[in-house]
């Protein structure tokens, strides 16, 4: 997918955090981004980055969470040729490669205390010294660092040195949840449903019909932007009719009616707790004491419920996809492969 390059918002919070990245972004000291997944940190990173004396230099990332422990100093450093097993020639470390730019570091609390001690002499002395090799090396690196840790109370806990905490937090930028960011959210749905509807090529652009708009609204966002551009997406592409608006939205892409029940543990006896009074009951399975096989047992299954949702809803095709979580192309497929005729 494109990197989203844009800050979409008006809230107060959303707008004081790009704000303050913006003030603090002329002036090449370190600075610490905080917040939970998805809500924007790397794209903070860039601003830092785009709106400093260093925006024609690299910009590096460094996720210290997708490199084992023996590896991260090494990525971070370089190494000498021989170094350890492996190293069959030498390498520059991220560091080198941003030289006189931005050196972002996402998942800073993931660093063991060995590298938090040689990033904290990088960072001191403005040197590193490569794996293997005995002379340091002078860069000039702007460092941006992010987690959705806390890392004053891993400081006080001995899990982080609190020197580098030190050093690395001049300036601190906390960005705020989705949830609290008041009529963000809306915007945001509009703008990537907006872009889907031309990625699928629509004539127009429908918008949400108003439930699915409450839902949008009410719904805790635990994976903030990003979850919510997945959704958006999600249910755009789903809709078959782009000339009304979208009235069916899934939150959860794992949720379905064939969704694969976990087998109990050795040892445990499955407990089957009982369905709340007020839910509509199941419709009853069909008789399956002459089905042979397995296979046959979940077809006749799934033509039974989708006979029985045809008849909820009068053989209107079209809502009785969306009753199911199907598009309608999905219900028609049904509806061949079982050999459902359309009842008068």
């Amino acid at each position: 997918m494109e990197r989203e390059t844009q800050f979409i918002g008006q809230s107060g919070a959303f707008l004081d955090a790009v704000e303050r990245a913006s003030r603090a972004a002329p002036l090449a000291r370190p600075v610490l981004v905080i917040g939970e997944r998805g809500t924007g940190k790397e794209l903070i990173a860039e601003r830092l980055h785009r709106l400093s004396d260093r925006w024609e230099h690299p910009l590096v990332t460094l996720n210290c969470a997708a490199l084992p422990e023996t590896l991260i100093e090494a990525e971070l450093f370089g190494h000498e040729a021989g170094a350890f097993t492996g190293a069959t020639r030498a390498r520059a470390g991220r560091f080198e490669e941003a030289d006189r730019g931005t050196l972002f570091l996402d998942e800073l609390a993931t660093l063991s205390m060995g590298a938090q001690e040689r990033l904290l002499r990088a960072v001191e002395y403005g040197e590193v010294t490569r794996i293997g090799a005995s002379r340091p090396v002078r860069v000039d690196v702007r460092i941006v660092a992010a987690t959705n840790e806390d890392l004053p109370a891993m400081a006080a806990q001995g899990r982080f040195r609190p020197d580098l905490l030190d050093r690395l937090s001049f300036e601190v930028i906390t960005l705020p949840p989705l949830r609290v960011r008041e009529g963000d959210i809306a915007v945001l749905a509009d703008y990537f449903g907006r872009r889907m509807a031309s990625e699928l090529r629509w004539e127009e652009w429908p918008g949400f019909a108003d439930h699915v708009a409450r839902a949008l609204e009410q719904y805790a966002w635990p994976g903030n932007v990003r979850e919510l551009r997945n959704v958006v997406e999600r249910a755009v592409y789903r809709w078959d009719d782009w000339a009304e608006p979208i009235a069916q939205i899934a939150f959860d892409p794992f949720d379905s009616p064939w969704k694969p029940m976990p087998l109990p543990r050795a040892g445990h006896t499955a407990v089957h707790a009982a369905a709340p009074a007020s839910a509509p009951a199941a419709a009853p399975p069909p008789d399956l004491s002459q089905v042979a096989d397995l296979r046959a047992a979940v077809d006749a299954h799934e033509k039974a419920i989708v006979e029985q949702a045809l008849g909820r809803h009068r053989w209107n095709q079209r809502q009785t996809a969306r009753a199911l979580g199907l598009t309608y192309d999905q219900l028609r497929h049904c509806l061949k492969k079982h050999a459902i005729a359309q009842q008068e």
